[in-house]
C-alpha cells in the first residue's frame, strides 16, 4: 500500500529536474501519473515506470490544457511545476523577459487551474493544487533575480487566493518554495555563466547546509502534500530551502 494509491495526478515539467523527480515519487507511492512537458524526448524517458502515462503539452497554450483535460475523467491532484529562471536586475529586464517569465511562471498555473480543471474538481468536491514558487520570492530577496522573484511571489498570492476562494468546496490549494537545487537546469544556468566555476561557487555558498538540495528531496515534499496525510495544510508555502532563508 502506498501514500498515493488510487489518486490521479497531473504535472507540468515532468520531463527533467524536479518534475521528473516527482512523478517517480508518486508512481512509487502508487498513483496514477499523467506526466507532462514541452520536451518530448526527455519525456519519454518516462515511460519505462509503470503507473505514468506521458502526455507531450505547452503549458503556455491554453486550448493545449483544455483539450487534456477533457480526456481525463478525474483529476485528484494538480502539480504546476514549469517555470523559467530570468537572470538579471530589473536593468537587464526586457519587456520580453518579463513577459515570457510572467507567462510560464504564472499565467500557466492561472490556465491549469481555471474552469477545465478547477471546475472537474468542484464537480468531485474534492481537489489538491500544488504550485511551483521559490524562497527567491516574496520570502528572500535574491540578487539578478528580479523578474523570476517577481512572478514566484505572485505564486504564492494566487496559491492563497485559490485556497481561500474554494476551501469550502473541499479545495486544497499549496505551493512549494525550495531553494537551490540542483538540476540539469540548474547546471545548464551554470555553464551558461562566463565562470562556470566561480557561479557554481557562489551558488553553494549561499547555502548554509553546504549542499544543494536534491530534486528527490524536494519530491518528498510533493508527496507529502499530494497524500491525504497533508489534508488539513492549505494556503500554505512551504518551504524547503536547507535554512537559507534564516
Amino acid at each position: 500500500m502506498g501514500w498515493l494509491d488510487g489518486k490521479i495526478i497531473l504535472l507540468s515539467a515532468a520531463a527533467q529536474g524536479i518534475g521528473r523527480a516527482a512523478a517517480i515519487a508518486f508512481a512509487k507511492e502508487g498513483a496514477r501519473v499523467i506526466a507532462t512537458d514541452i520536451n518530448e524526448s526527455k519525456l519519454q524517458e518516462l515511460g519505462q515506470y509503470p503507473g505514468i502515462q506521458i502526455q507531450v503539452l505547452d503549458v503556455t497554450k491554453k486550448e493545449q490544457i483544455e483539450n487534456l483535460a477533457k480526456e481525463i475523467e478525474k483529476i485528484d491532484v494538480l502539480c504546476n511545476i514549469a517555470g523559467f529562471v530570468h537572470h538579471g536586475t530589473i536593468l537587464e529586464c526586457e519587456e520580453q523577459d518579463w513577459d515570457f517569465t510572467m507567462n510560464l511562471n504564472v499565467r500557466s498555473i492561472l490556465h491549469s487551474s481555471d474552469v477545465s480543471t478547477l471546475l472537474q474538481m468542484l464537480k468531485q468536491k474534492s481537489g489538491n493544487i500544488i504550485n511551483m514558487s521559490s524562497v527567491a520570492s516574496s520570502i528572500k530577496g535574491v540578487v539578478n533575480r528580479c523578474v523570476y522573484s517577481t512572478s514566484k511571489a505572485a505564486v504564492i498570492g494566487l496559491t492563497k487566493a485559490v485556497a481561500a476562494d474554494f476551501i469550502e468546496q473541499g479545495i486544497r490549494c499549496n505551493c512549494i518554495c525550495p531553494g537551490t537545487v540542483d538540476t540539469p537546469s540548474l547546471q545548464e544556468r551554470i555553464q551558461a555563466r562566463p565562470n562556470p566555476g566561480q557561479a557554481l561557487k557562489d551558488f553553494l555558498a549561499r547555502q548554509k547546509t553546504g549542499r544543494m538540495a536534491t530534486a528527490e528531496e524536494v519530491a518528498h515534499l510533493f508527496v507529502y502534500l499530494a497524500s491525504d496525510e497533508s489534508a488539513y495544510v492549505t494556503g500554505n508555502e512551504l518551504i524547503i530551502d536547507g535554512g537559507w532563508s534564516l
